[in-house]
């Protein structure tokens, strides 16, 4: 339906113009037109008919190349840069402005229209390239001015008095391959808790394949899993993340390696590895351990406190029975051996706290 509004648009185009050029003929070539004066209109309405049906015949042909224009000439204009567009717009503009006026003086002074016409055309023409090569000559000096006031508006303020605040750097995380296979480390990324960017060595990369290659079935299932944490943090996670390819091929062990980059690029190493952290502390090395993480937001048991517990099974000494909090927190209940099964309430007695977590001992409430 649309194509069909546009033929018929065409055709009218093509009979307004068959009926100007035979106006004009009549007009500047009134000789060639003396015994047709009768059947002027008559012949208008032929020359206008027979345009409008050519124009509608070659309608679609028209259509065509015009979609072919508009394409390349989209292809072209995506090559150049929006700013370059927008000053090439504002210069071609200011050109013909002036053209127009250019040649609205000419037209007082040479009272012949074809030689009219044409100059008009090269004014236009030559003032509409010359706007646009100006406003894109000027591109640098406006961009110049710009940065000029951002400079100066810079130095106002720091004319201002104001505190002194030190920014510091926040230095990259280097992960190790056990936080990585353990998989908290990517909820912790979601959190927002993490800042700075995660750098992975290529070394504990090619462990973790190794791993994942392994013929051991419980290996091979950790080493997978880590992989798809690394793939599920760099995908959906905003944050960044380097493959770190250094290496130190003087340095056998990946845990020395680690703590080597870190001290390197001055990042922290995280981990769950409790011996790795020891040495880190030990070379000067600072390290985020997940562990110590988890240990410090489980919720704190005070002596006397009362809490729900579900007894699973029993413990080393007589009558004592193991429960477990939601967050994994280990409770000795002392005489809860016959309460295996049943959720009880546990009075907190002592809470003692390891560097493998935290153990609260506690005895029936009854």
């Amino acid at each position: 339906m649309i194509s069909k509004i546009i033929r018929i648009l065409i055709g009218l185009l093509g009979a307004a113009l068959g009926t100007t050029v035979y106006v004009f003929l009549v007009k500047y070539f009134p000789s060639v037109f003396v015994g047709v004066n009768d059947y002027k209109y008559i012949i208008s309405i032929a020359v206008a008919l027979i345009f409008g049906i050519f124009f509608y015949v070659i309608g679609p042909w028209i259509i065509s190349k015009v979609r072919d224009s508009v394409k390349v000439l989209d292809k072209e204009i995506s090559k150049y840069p929006q700013s370059d567009i927008l000053l090439g717009t504002v210069g071609l503009i200011v050109g013909l402005v002036i053209a127009y006026l250019i040649v609205g003086g000419i037209g007082t002074f040479i009272n012949i229209p074809v030689i009219t016409a044409i100059i008009s055309i090269v004014v236009y023409l030559f003032m509409g390239y010359l706007g646009i090569r100006i406003a894109l000559k000027s591109r640098d000096d406006l961009f110049n001015i710009n940065r000029l006031s951002r400079l100066t508006t810079s130095l106002n303020k720091e004319k201002q008095p104001k505190k002194e605040t030190i920014v510091k750097q926040i230095p990259p995380k280097v992960l190790d391959t056990s936080v990585i296979i353990d998989g908290r480390i990517a909820d912790i990324c979601k959190t927002g808790f993490i800042e700075g960017k995660l750098v992975i060595p290529r070394f504990v990369l090619n462990e973790l394949q190794h791993i994942a290659d392994s013929s051991d079935d419980l290996k091979r299932v950790r080493g997978r899993r880590g992989l798809d944490i690394l793939n599920s943090i760099q995908k959906e996670l905003d944050i960044e993340v380097e493959i770190s390819n250094a290496d130190f091929e003087d340095i056998p062990e990946v845990d020395s390696k680690l703590l080597k980059l870190a001290e390197t690029i001055g990042g922290k190493v995280v981990t769950n590895d409790f011996n790795l952290n020891k040495v880190a502390q030990f070379q000067g090395v600072e390290v985020l351990n997940i562990n110590e993480l988890a240990n410090a937001v489980k919720p704190v048991a005070i002596p006397g406190e009362h809490m729900l517990a579900q007894v699973v099974k029993e413990g080393k000494e007589q009558n004592q029975g193991i429960a477990y909090l939601d967050d994994g927190t280990m409770i000795v209940v002392d005489g809860g051996r016959k309460y295996i099964g049943e959720t009880i309430t546990v009075l907190v007695t002592s809470v003692l706290q390891t560097p493998a977590g935290r153990m609260i001992f506690g005895k029936p409430k009854n």
